[in-house]
């Protein structure tokens, strides 16, 4: 059977997702965006099933994080999370940067809220998502091996993420915010106060069911967040031309502010989802150029065998 026969098989999984959670579970938007597209790429045509082998891994990362529920306990435990050493370290770095060695920026942030930064740094939040999905299609219109290079790394950060979140778990500033120094690991995760006066202002709960429903309540290092529009940027330098490369720049500038300024993470948090990404980056741009370069042997090796 070809590779591509083969994908309508693959869809299976996704179709079964979605059908149960709408069985057994409050339905949302994203069950019927599978339900319908999933199929549609699997056995469109030859073009849309290509395009669904490459966005494969972000699905297979959306079905891994649906069930982290299941596992969201797993070496979590009161005297394993952590939160004041963290702000602590976070102390140090703003004692560093502006001279207060008792206030974190994210304390001085939250005694100075603004509507204005409160919308702008909610842009880069609620949106990071589509234009992930969004620049994987545009890769796949202009160089359909970065773009499955690139769905691999995306899964690939995110499971090292999640994998870190278990072996060390860590609290947001918005919980040191709303709890102080003491763990609780009945509490639920939060928008933050910053996306919830967006919300409230907006009148759509958008950020508190997206993010109020999240299974890693201590799932703080590293940022996840700030991986995203730095592989946008690494896969997306050789394709882009100038306006291409300065949005991308923008958009990881800005997710990296905001991840800080929207309370959902410490500085430390910040710099290690970017070393995670640079990480994964290099291994498999390493491992993509000795398999290409062995491909390009294979021909010279035929040839001296048939001599």
């Amino acid at each position: 059977m070809s590779r591509l026969r083969a994908f309508p098989w693959l869809a299976l999984p996704f179709v079964a997702w979605a059908t149960l959670s709408m069985a057994f579970s409050q339905a949302r938007w994203e069950h019927v965006a599978v339900l319908i597209g999933v199929p549609l790429l699997a056995l469109w045509n030859a073009a849309s099933k290509k395009l669904f082998l490459g966005l494969l891994p972000i699905g297979l990362l959306g079905l891994l994080y649906d069930g982290m529920h299941w596992v969201k306990q797993v070496g979590v435990t009161t005297e394993r999370v952590h939160l004041c050493d963290l702000r602590a370290t976070d102390l140090r770095i703003s004692n560093a940067i502006y001279g207060k060695g008792n206030e974190t920026i994210h304390d001085w942030i939250q005694t100075h809220p603004s509507t204005y930064l409160d919308l702008f740094f909610a842009v880069p939040y609620g949106i990071f998502i589509f234009v992930t999905l969004g620049f994987a299609v545009f890769l796949y219109t202009k160089n359909y091996e970065r773009m499955r290079l690139f769905g691999w790394a995306f899964l690939t950060v995110n499971l090292a993420g999640f994998v870190t979140y278990h072996l060390y778990p860590a609290a947001a500033p918005w919980y040191f915010h709303a709890y102080g120094c003491a763990v609780d690991l009945s509490a639920h995760a939060s928008e933050g106060p910053n996306l919830a006066r967006v919300d409230s202002l907006l009148g759509v709960p958008y950020f508190h069911s997206f993010y109020g429903r999240s299974n890693d309540v201590f799932g703080a290092v590293p940022s996840l967040h700030v991986s995203y529009p730095l592989l946008i940027l690494l896969f997306g330098w050789p394709v882009l031309h100038g306006p291409g490369r300065a949005a991308a720049a923008v958009f990881l500038v800005s997710m990296c502010m905001a991840a800080v300024y929207l309370d959902h993470h410490w500085i430390i948090d910040v710099f290690l989802g970017l070393v995670y990404t640079v990480v994964v980056y290099a291994a498999l741009m390493t491992v993509s150029a000795i398999r290409a370069s062995r491909a390009a042997r294979l021909p010279n090796l035929h040839g001296e065998v048939a001599r």
